[in-house]
């Protein structure tokens, strides 16, 4: 493709192309001028250049404990107050329960995440990380986000490095991308307010990183924030990623409006404002291995293209998925194996599986057992 005639946004193009950082100047340009086929061509070449043709999916399942939230973020479709008739709380039978249907399942990963109940003990939490540990001390425990990790600290009055450290003895695997929201606190005291802000979810993930794990990263876009948010937001990953490394994946998450406050009068982010989304974080994070295109949030059909505007992961069968179902999603309640397979190679990419921490997955098929082969998948630059 030729060189846009924009003096401005030729420049920001010779710059992706040299491998050079771009400036917040140049991703606000790049939102407000870039046509959607100058976005996908750079963002396309910034994922071909990582990863190649490789379309990653893992076998995971999800895990949410309970929806009582002390919170009440205008966003949340998911929480309940203690005394709601919607509200849970999953016995520690029906707990392992879960975790033995995603191993016989094949999974590689849980991933555990759920409300702020007040009137539970943090040991309760870390006894959840223990049970399935003891149990199925091969399935990688992906849990709790910088929220309930600062909500642990209120709970307990230890620092939040302390908390870590433990739950990792414990058998905690990684740390996922939840929480994150919107950084700047022009939006965030308007939608989250109260709950953990920017500085202290970077810091809980810093201090994970610091003890050698590995985590993930989202914002929420889509409802009331503008594109000088998002961009303030990718920089200050990108700023925590120089320092110390430890993300793997981000995840752009669509704001679904149903049966939430938040969404009164807000659409729902239409496919090309999430593939728009999509391509600018792929260029401002350069930093990042990976940006996924999370499936139950974009619809499949929407995932599936963004693997040509900058992500490189589709995420993974995600059995028993309930938070964003409860703020609308349409999207199926899990997808096989062959069902992501087949999805991935019509986008034309190559599918392979990893597991959390992007090692590869082989299986024997049709019996399913599966091994590492040790080799990591890892961008290539």
């Amino acid at each position: 493709m030729p060189a846009p005639a924009d003096p401005r946004l030729a420049a920001v193009r010779e710059k992706v192309f040299a491998g050079a950082r771009l400036t917040p100047d140049d991703g606000l340009y790049l939102d407000a001028h870039a046509d959607p086929f100058t976005l996908a061509e750079l963002a396309n070449f910034v994922r071909e250049k990582k990863n190649g043709t490789v379309t990653y999916y893992n076998v995971n399942q999800h895990l949410n404990p309970t929806n009582v939230c002390v919170y009440r973020c205008r966003f949340c479709s998911f929480r309940a107050d203690l005394k709601s008739p919607k509200g849970y709380v999953m016995t520690d039978e029906q707990i392992v329960g879960r975790a033995r249907e995603a191993t016989e399942q094949g999974a590689t990963e849980l991933h555990i995440v759920g409300g702020l109940h007040h009137q539970l003990p943090y040991e309760w939490y870390l006894n959840i990380i223990r049970a399935i540990h003891r149990e199925f001390p091969d399935l990688h425990l992906k849990a709790w986000t910088a929220v309930e990790w600062d909500w642990f600290e209120r709970l307990t009055g230890r620092p939040t490095r302390e908390l870590l450290a433990e739950m990792k003895a414990a058998g905690l695997g990684s740390l996922p991308g939840g929480g994150a929201e919107i950084f700047h606190p022009e939006v965030r005291s308007q939608i989250c307010d109260y709950k953990a802000d920017a500085d202290q979810w970077l810091r809980v993930h810093r201090e994970w990183h610091e003890l050698g794990g590995r985590s993930n990263a989202t914002m929420l876009y889509g409802h009331i924030e503008r594109p000088e948010h998002r961009i303030d937001h990718l920089v200050r990953l990108r700023e925590l990623q120089d320092t110390t490394g430890g993300f793997q994946t981000f995840i752009p998450l669509a704001f679904h409006p149903d049966n939430n406050p938040l969404g009164q009068g807000i659409p729902k982010p239409s496919g090309l404002t999430d593939l728009k989304v999509m391509a600018v974080s792929r260029l401002m994070l350069d930093n990042f291995p990976h940006i996924k295109a999370y499936w139950q949030m974009l619809g499949i059909k929407t995932a599936q293209i963004a693997q040509s505007w900058g992500a490189d992961d589709i995420d993974g069968t995600v059995v028993h998925e309930t938070i964003y179902h409860a703020a609308g999603s349409d999207s199926p309640q899990q997808l096989s194996v062959s069902d992501l397979r087949r999805l991935i190679g019509e986008a034309g990419r190559v599918p392979v599986e990893r597991d959390t921490l992007y090692n590869e997955v082989v299986r024997d098929r049709p019996a399913g057992k599966r091994w590492q082969t040790g080799r990591k998948l890892v961008a290539l630059n």
